[in-house]
Parts: C-alpha cells; structure tokens; sequence
C-alpha cells in the first residue's frame, strides 16, 4: 500500500492530502498556515495527516509541495542583494521595460520598483549580432575589476543577460564561468541556461527574478528537505506554475517556475478530475483565504501562457499588463482577484461598500476564529448568514464566534449604512460574487469559451459556498463540487506528473524554414529533458515529450503557442501546424487570415515523467449522517429554515434539493432554492436547476 501527500500552502491554511494510489481513497490535515515560517506550518500538517490516516513515512511514495515564498517574495520586494550584467550599454534594460500600459490613460501610473537597483547593476564589453556573430570578443580583461565590484557590494547572487545570447551563448558561458571559479559562494544565473529566448527584455527580467528569489528559496526548501529526511519521508517536489512537479534540484536551477505552483495545482487537481468524470469542458474556480482564481479547461486541455507578470497589480488581476515583472515561462492561464475568505469589507469616502483587496490572512484572520481580528471579512459575512456553523469546520476544531463576527459588521458596515446585519452580510457576499464573477468571465467570454457549455468545478475552503451563485450570473448549467474540496489544490500535487519546460528561439517563415533545422533544436532539448528525467529517476517507460510552436502572423509583435503534433518534421506536418494557428487565431481573436505568411518564433518542449494514473474517491460512511437544521439566508427567501447534512453520510446516488447546507471537514456546499445535487459513485456532488 502506497499514499502520496501533497502541501499545499494558502493564505489562511496550510492544506496536507494524502491520497491512496490503488484505491484513491482521500485523507486531509487542514492546519493555520504559520507566515513567520512556514515550514512549521507544513511539519504540523504532516505530523497530523500521517497519524489521522494511520500512514507510516515508509508507505509515501512521493511528497509534492506548492509554495508561495517566490511570489511573496517579489510582491513584498524582500528577495537576496542581486547584481546583474548587461552588454556595455545595456544596463538600464530592467528600468526601461516596454512601453505597456495596465491603463493607457493613467499618466501617472509607476511600474513595480527594479529588483536590482542601478549601484549594483554592471556593464561588460563585448557585442554578439542580430545573427549569432561575434562583432565584439568578450573582454576577460574586464573580469578581474568585474568581480571585485561585485565582491564589494556583497552580492548573494548574480544575473547575467548580455544581447543576443539566445542566438550564441558563448560570451556569457564564458563570462557565467568566470564568475563562478571567482564567487564560490554567490549564486550565477545565466539567461542562456534560463531562457534562451527573443526578447531582451524578458529574458533579462526572468533572470533577474530567478536571481533575486534564488537564494531564499534555496534556504527555505533546504530547510524543508532537511525536516521531512527527519520524518523518513521521501525527497520533496515542488509543483512547476505550468503544471506538473519538479525535484528542488531542478527547480532551483530556475526558481522562476515556482511563482504561481498553488494555483495551477488545483487547476491540475480540476482537469484530473474531468478526467475521471468524462468532461472535456470545465470552469475551473478555486476560493480560497485570500484570493479567488479561475482558469479554463477546454476539450481536455488545460490553458497555459508564457506571457506573465508577477509583483505589484499584476498579482492582484492578472490580465493586466505591464504592471508587473515580466517572466516567460508556461503558467496555467489564470484570472486572480483579491477575494476570499479573508477579503476585509469596507466603505470607501463616498459610503460604497468594497471587499478586498486587503485581507485578513492567516494572523489574524477574520473576526469569527477568536484570533484577534477586528475588520469584518467575507468569511464573517457568511457565518453572519448561516452559512458557515460555529462549530463545522474542522470537526469543531476551529470554532466560529458567530456574535463577534456580527458585531465587528454591524460597526463597521451595517450601522454607517443603515443596514441590518443580515442585510450588510448579503451585500457583503453580492459585491465578492461580483468580482469573482469577472473573473471567470474574463477566462471563459474574453477567451472565446460559451460558459454554458462548461460545468463548473468549484473547490478551496469558501469556493463550494457561492459556486451555485456564480453559475446563475453565468448561465453555467453543472456545477461540481469535488471530494475533499477544501484541500483540492493539495490533491492536484499528487496527480501531477515530473514535467520541465525548454524553449528555444528560431525565427522563420513556416512555409520556407528547413524542417531538418527544426528537428535540430527539438533533439537538443529533448538530450537535455533526458538527462532531467534520467536525474529524476523516471522509468524509461513513463517518459515522454510534447512539443509546439510559438507562431504569429507576418508584422504581428506577439504570438500564440500551438501543439505539434507527434512524428518527423515534415513539410505536411508544418502545413498542419499553419492550419492549427489559424485555427487558435480565430477561436482567440475573433479572425483569421489564411492568405497572411505564419512567422515560427519559438520551439518548445515539455519533458514528461508520468506518474501512474489515479483517480480520486471521498470515503462515505452511512453511519456517519447528521441531520439539524438552522436559519440560513438565500436571496430568494431571505432567512429560512435550511436543513443541515454532513457529507460523508450522503451515500452514492443520493438526491438533495436546495435550500440545504452541506458540511464537511474541511468546507461547507451551499444549495440554494431551485438547485438539486446529486452523489456519484466515487462521491462528487453534481448540481444542477431543479
């Protein structure tokens, strides 16, 4: 008998899944995320699941974690002292970023601060062309006073991205190579080995941030490492934010590839799971302490960009850009907004009631858990409206002070605009609803997707209470309420497969590059995700490649990704993969222009280690079914008396009918009039209009 674990650190919890591999059955630790450090949070979760499931360390086959230390790290600008090398020149590149704009009509509007500041950024002579040719030899003479400067301003770690590296690199391995024989103990990213991609721009931030964030997530995964070898456990992985896991090796050789890991676990979590249930087309919608994140996964397929900004607004909502520091590597295409549980409620100078995008967090988190919080917050707004019970989550474990919560609404939200604390609560709920609803419009309208030809996969802590709210506004007709929903996105570390993104640059027209030169630069990334693989100990059997193409029209500045498919590189498979742009260009932009020249950029490839298929099942015991009852409040009734269940007693094939609330360990499901919910055999909750 074999589990998996995955951790997955959120704003207010720290979640620990422990999934069965042959049989999927479900076991969770839910425990208070600690931020002063958060290894002591994930040990406390561990020590709880391996004893709540009855699970000794020997039986773990593999330990998957999603951290958020990258992500903080660069939104509160507390990364390592980093200095970074440009061709002579060039050192202002990560102040002078491009001219994108998150409002074209704000003039005043200031990019997040430039991780490096201007003291510690360096300039090297040498010159590399448009071609790959050398019209400047590297300056070696230049190195000696290089490090001295360096060594001067004790710097932890060192970005280099001179021009045109992506095309040859041998000036900046020449130069990477000096600096590590001269600074043993300082860390040397090289954009070459990071990105070897067009754009100066962007490649020369995504080494920076690799830089800057490198250090302190080496510390920190090596002190988790250290303490999970104590326990017996097995060697740790950390979730990629394109989906999949790595091992820390690898993921600190591009640190970059951890910012968003949490999220894209629970979209991982969602598409395993329509998997399971033969659904194609899923909204994925994942409410959580602090935030709300939706993504889309359509005919099977996950969304992923590589156009993503991370740090200052651009956390906040992800689309926007130029608000943030750049990074190309895939990311599951996300739409975030500052609302969760712990979202604060307040009145802005003109009496309008807000939420967000402040939060509670975990210290002290919202008024109801009695830990010191004093603003009110969607969490107190939901206990306010029965729908959270004072002793629900957790088994009882974390108490909810039903009285504080409606106090701290009625002075700050209820008396000031002559509410009712009802009244504030649902006003409270409606205005969060809003915002998450545009959220999930953004990835599915403004994607081009029919959210009525979609099910709603709903889960996080808070998502299961107004998922069935959000699929009215949208005219979604399923929603799915998933096992084990509060701990979701720490179930989709475990059903992740190994997988490592490469990139290359190669710019031609599609219909006259030589498919011999494609299939050069795929074999040299497939040599290098081998290698990975091999180190990760992949059975040969498991392993795999996907490959695509990042394409655009003639004159266009930006491209799409499409899939290539499998085989030699022919001129048939090149029309084919025209024929597939077209295609993502219409569905993208409304249009498509077959006439119009197809432009190759990039090539990339995905090295895969597949883990062995699992499904996932919440245990049910019959026995184990409570039935109360107590005043809830629906917009369609107002407050009424709501029947109370406790999931695991609702066996296969039960039928419930809204209004009900239904409880469990680690969330509670709202079903609201004119909704039924039925139990399938592996114990999703499907929901649709009665």
């Amino acid at each position: 008998m074999e589990w998996r674990i995955g951790i997955d650190i959120g704003g207010t919890f720290t979640d620990v899944a422990m999934v069965e591999e042959s049989t999927g059955r479900i076991g969770i630790a839910k425990v208070p995320t600690t931020p002063l450090d958060f290894a002591e949070g994930v040990l406390d979760g561990l020590n709880q699941g391996l004893q709540g499931s009855g699970v000794a360390a020997r039986e773990v086959s593999l330990l998957a974690h999603a951290t958020t230390i990258v992500t903080n790290a660069l939104l509160e600008n507390k990364g390592a002292r980093t200095a970074f090398i440009a061709t002579r020149g060039f050192r202002d590149i990560l102040e002078l970023r491009r001219s994108a704009r998150t409002d074209l009509y704000d003039l005043f509007q200031e990019a997040p601060p430039v991780l490096v500041p201007r003291r510690h950024r360096f300039e090297i002579t040498e010159r590399i062309d448009a071609q790959g040719e050398v019209i400047t030899p590297l300056a070696m003479a230049e190195i000696p006073a290089l490090v001295a400067a360096l060594r001067e301003a004790e710097v932890q770690t060192v970005a280099v991205s001179l021009l045109f590296s992506f095309l040859n690199d041998a000036h900046e391995r020449q130069l990477g190579a000096a600096l590590r024989a001269a600074l043993p103990g300082v860390q040397v990213f090289l954009s070459c080995e990071v990105l070897p991609e067009i754009r100066e721009f962007e490649r020369a931030s995504t080494t920076a941030v690799c830089a800057f964030v490198g250090p302190l997530l080496q510390s920190y995964l090596q002190r988790l490492q250290s303490a999970v070898d104590g326990i017996g456990l097995p060697a740790l992985h950390v979730m990629a934010s394109g989906g999949g896991v790595l091992d820390v090796k690898e993921c600190l050789r591009m640190p970059a590839m951890a910012v968003e890991s949490g999220p894209a676990a629970g979209v991982i979590a969602a598409g395993l799971a329509g998997k399971q249930l033969g659904l194609g087309n899923l909204l994925s919608f994942d409410m959580g302490g602090t935030t709300a994140k939706a993504s889309v996964i359509a005919e099977g397929e996950i969304a992923v960009t590589a156009d993503y900004e991370v740090g200052g607004a651009a956390n906040a909502k992800r689309w926007l850009v130029g608000s943030g520091h750049p990074i190309r590597v895939p990311v599951v295409d996300l739409a975030e907004v500052s609302a969760g549980g712990g979202s604060i409620a307040w009145l802005d100078p003109g009496g309008a009631l807000k939420v967000g995008p402040h939060s509670a967090g975990a210290r002290p988190g919202p008024v109801a858990y009695g830990r010191g919080g004093t603003l009110p917050t969607v969490t107190d707004a939901n206990v306010a409206l029965g729908y959270l019970a004072p002793d629900a989550l957790l088994d009882g474990d974390l108490a909810m002070d039903k009285p504080a919560a409606e106090a701290a609404i009625q002075q700050h939200i209820a008396g000031p605009l002559g509410l009712s604390v009802v009244e504030a609560a649902a006003r409270i709920v409606e205005v969060v609803n809003a915002n998450m609803h545009q959220a999930l419009r953004i990835v599915s309208v403004e994607r081009g997707h029919d959210p009525r030809e979609f099910s709603l996969m709903a889960f996080g802590g808070a998502g299961p209470i107004h998922a069935v709210a959000l699929a009215e506004e949208l005219d979604i007709p399923e929603v799915i309420i998933p096992p084990a929903p509060g701990a979701f996105s720490a179930l989709g570390l475990v059903s992740s497969d190994i997988k490592r993104d490469y990139a290359r640059t190669l710019y031609a027209s599609l219909a006259t590059v030589d498919p011999a030169q494609i299939a050069e630069a795929f074999a040299a990334m497939e040599g290098e995700g081998m290698a990975m693989l091999e180190a990760a100990r992949v059975p040969v059997s498991r392993r795999g490649f996907q490959r695509s193409a990042d394409l655009r029209y003639r004159r266009q500045a930006y491209e799409l990704t499409v899939p290539l498919e499998e085989g030699p590189i022919t001129a048939q498979s090149l029309a084919a993969l025209a024929a597939a742009f077209h295609r993502r260009h219409e569905q993208t932009y409304g249009h498509a222009n077959e006439v119009e020249p197809v432009q190759m950029v990039n090539l990339r490839l995905t090295a895969i280690g597949r883990l062995p298929p699992m499904k996932l099942a919440q245990p049910w015991k019959a026995e184990a079914a409570r039935r109360r009852e107590r005043q809830v409040w629906f917009p369609a009734t107002g407050l009424t008396p709501c029947p109370i269940l406790w999931r695991e007693g609702l066996v296969p094939g039960a039928e419930i009918t809204g209004p009900c609330v239904v409880e469990s360990l680690d969330s509670t499901f709202v079903l609201p009039p004119g909704w039924t919910a039925r139990v399938d055999a592996d114990a999703y909750l499907r929901v649709t209009r009665s």
